[in-house]
């Protein structure tokens, strides 16, 4: 449905695999189940960048489809 939608809105559609999009810092690209540290916080055991976890997993998922989208446009 949302392919279609974005279809009829003259958007493209870009699916992106959502694994480790959770769990990997957006800062350093570390990924590591712990480093979520709860369901609502996000904390890089690696250089200690926090975040909101949705927010960043939506920030990481956003990277992934424009770096997809920059991929298939070249």
């Amino acid at each position: 449905m949302l392919h279609a939608k974005a279809e009829d809105a003259g958007r493209t559609w870009i699916e992106v695999n959502p694994r480790h999009t959770s769990d990997g810092c957006e800062c350093c690209g570390h990924a590591a189940p712990e480093n979520r540290v709860s369901q609502a916080e996000f904390v890089c055991q690696r250089c200690g960048h926090k975040a909101a976890a949705d927010a960043h997993a939506a920030r990481n998922i956003l990277r992934a489809g424009l770096a997809l989208h920059t991929a298939t446009a070249a």
